[in-house]
């Protein structure tokens, strides 16, 4: 019998909502503030930042494109601002950085607060419909993932060709060459790179501020896209090909559901100030300075980001741009890492190998195999596509669609924990999701074009993550309860107790099994027990991380048994070995001896029985794959290789048993 952590326990107590800072915030000390206000930079608001890259001209090339008119222009702009402002200032730093899950945020913490709702409430089956969205949004990030890299290296590089056309054959093998090196040093970990982020980001905002300034005063007509009207005067002028252009105008909020994930990482009000004071002034004067460029010279549409550059400093703008997206890449890639680890924590996933590169920063890891899958993804995708004008079609989708959800999960949470009427959900959460709706429609449209692309990843993902979770289920029902307990069992040997041998052995068992089966399997094997006998659960809980003083809870039962729960966040790695020394300090007597302990694991052969539906039975099979090359649950519990000893036994998966 394999031991999983046990998924999406819900935390012991209600968290208000808070928006709440981060754990590395402290206070009002200021130097503290202005560094993780400058560390946010460098991490949050890369792929923001680096946007306007190729956003603006996204809605000018294209099969859906629309005229450089000077009405055009001031309408896209306005679009462009307006939509920063609803959906990045508003939606995501003003409200949903409110849904912290203990000062963390994102997609997954959004869900871990809404499910322990649901099962404080025993709806387990609305839980479940809301599981399997959110596995939807967070599959669609994995798109994202494969396509921010590409289109803004690609991006980044075709500066090249403002300068001289002859650069055009090496776009390609350049945007290539950067993404090899950039997943190569991955393994390094982000730490090591990333105390240069933020003065890059910082350096980018203040150059694309300086930028825009000198084309709006060059132009200042196009101030007038300050008012949301032109805006909506843009659909009326466009009709149908006006509306298709949201596909675009999305584009500039790439990197919104990043800014509400890494809240964790530096609280709430660093990464406000730093979007108030500097992200969304230098985003708002860029997006006006290529449209005051595009007023003067509408034949620039092509390029118009870097047809504001002088020709004196071309070439270093491409090289800030190519450090930039390189940087925003990196944020994504990471977070990519983050978010496939917290999956697995919360039993939604299949385990990956796992290597920590910082001492001292447990949220950095690297995972390997991952890793290598998503450098083969997009370096094919740079190959596939080849320009950012054909990418962006395909990038709009995946973000769209990951908005659309997170504002369907945090209406639920507005009424269901948060306690707010109907009327102020949808009016709230309703206005939200007219415009993710719109923009997600629009996106639709363009799946020939290349909405196929993340829509594939995504389906991919999903198919993964929905096999994993729906076999995690059909395990549990599947298992044998022989409905005996604990104490049950216990109280059977006392009239004669079997020979104890010296040692400790620790018998692993998720939480919804009574005795496990391999303590059985060993006694009716080996005639003996251990003086010391360990049950041992790992639970892993809703919130990110767990207080040390209340990891544990102790049973000490009859016969030198002890019951022990071990609770981990999602956000942290489980260590059998340090919670026994924890146990032994609390119990003030001899429990864990490295050279004396035995750890006692199942490992289950699967199989799908032929009853139930095709689709389940297709889920399972996929199911079991993904089981047999799952990461080693030795190596996820860091227990000690050489001291464990593992019991086979087969067991028959049921379709029926999917409830």
């Amino acid at each position: 019998m394999s031991v999983q952590p046990e998924p999406l326990q819900p935390p012991a107590a209600p968290v208000p909502p808070s928006g709440t800072s981060g754990p590395n915030l402290h206070g009002g000390d200021k130097a503290s503030l202005a560094a993780l206000m400058l560390a946010a930079l460098g991490v949050v608001y890369g792929d923001l930042g680096t946007s306007p890259l190729y956003a603006m001209q996204a809605a000018f090339t294209g099969s859906d494109a629309v005229a450089a008119s000077p009405q055009n222009v001031v309408g896209l702009v306005s679009l462009f601002l307006w939509s920063l402002i609803l959906m990045v200032s508003i939606k995501y730093v003003a409200v949903l950085m409110r849904a912290d899950n203990h000062g963390e945020g994102g997609l997954l913490a959004l869900l871990a607060l809404l499910i322990g709702e649901h099962r404080r409430s025993r709806d387990n089956r609305r839980a479940r419909r809301w599981i399997y969205l959110a596995l939807i949004g967070t599959a669609m990030l994995y798109g994202d993932g494969l396509i921010t890299p590409a289109i803004s290296v690609l991006s980044a590089i075709e500066g090249l060709e403002v300068a001289t056309p002859a650069f055009h054959p090496y776009v390609v093998p350049l945007t290539l060459a950067i993404l090899v090196a950039l997943f190569a040093v991955q393994s390094r970990g982000s730490g090591k790179v990333g105390v240069v982020f933020g003065p890059f980001m910082a350096a980018w905002f203040v150059v694309i501020f300086a930028l825009g300034l000198a084309q709006v005063v060059k132009a200042p007509a196009i101030l007038e896209a300050l008012n949301p009207l032109n805006g909506l005067r843009y659909f009326q002028q466009n009709g149908w090909r006006g509306f298709v252009s949201l596909g675009s105008v999305v584009l500039c909020l790439t990197g919104g559901e990043a800014l509400y994930a890494d809240m964790g990482h530096f609280g709430a009000k660093p990464i406000r100030m730093a979007w108030y004071r500097l992200a969304l002034p230098a985003l708002a004067l860029s997006y006006m300075g290529q449209g005051g460029l595009l007023l003067r010279d509408p034949s620039l549409a092509v390029r118009p980001f870097y047809s504001m550059v002088p020709a004196w400093g071309l070439y270093p703008m491409v090289a800030l741009s190519t450090v930039a997206t390189v940087i925003a890449s990196q944020a994504l890639i990471t977070a990519v890492f983050s978010l496939t680890r917290q999956a697995a924590q919360l039993g939604l996933a299949p385990r990956f190998s796992i290597k920590h590169t910082s001492d001292s920063e447990q949220g950095q890891v690297y995972l390997p195999a991952l890793n290598w899958m998503l450098a083969v993804g997009t370096m094919g995708i740079v190959v596939l596509f080849g320009s950012s004008d054909r990418l962006a079609s395909a990038f709009g989708l995946a973000v769209s669609t990951t908005m659309t959800i997170t504002t369907l999960l945090f209406a639920a949470l507005a009424q269901k924990r948060w306690g707010w009427s109907p009327a102020r959900v949808a009016l709230v959460a309703g206005t939200f999701l007219v415009v993710d709706c719109a923009f997600l429609v629009a996106n639709a449209t363009k799946f020939m074009d290349g909405g196929w692309l993340p829509l594939s990843i995504g389906i991919l993902v999903c198919l993964v993550t929905v096999a994993w979770f729906t076999g995690q289920r059909v395990l549990r029902h599947s298992r044998d309860e022989l409905g005996l307990t604990l104490e049950d069992f216990i109280t059977s040997l006392e009239p004669s107790p079997p020979l104890r041998v010296h040692g400790t052995a620790v018998f692993l068992k998720p939480a919804h099994v009574n005795l496990p089966q391999v303590l059985l399997h060993q006694l009716k094997h080996n005639q003996v027990l251990h003086e010391q006998v360990v049950i041992l659960t790992v639970l892993t809980e809703d919130a990110p991380r767990v207080d040390v003083q209340e990891r544990l809870i102790i049973d000490v039962l009859p016969l030198n048994f002890l019951r022990l729960t071990v609770r981990y966040g999602y956000m942290e790695e489980a260590d059998v070995p340090r919670a026994l020394e924890l146990a032994e300090a609390k119990l003030g007597r001899p429990l864990y001896d490295p050279m004396t302990t035995s750890f006692y694991l199942g490992r289950e052969t699967l199989s799908v029985a032929p009853e139930g539906s095709l689709a389940t039975r297709l889920l399972l099979r996929l199911f079991v794959l993904l089981h047999k090359n799952e990461q080693d649950l030795t190596a996820q519990y860091a227990i000690p290789p050489n001291r464990v000893v593992e019991l086979g036994a087969r067991l028959d998966l049921l379709a029926s048993a999917d409830l």
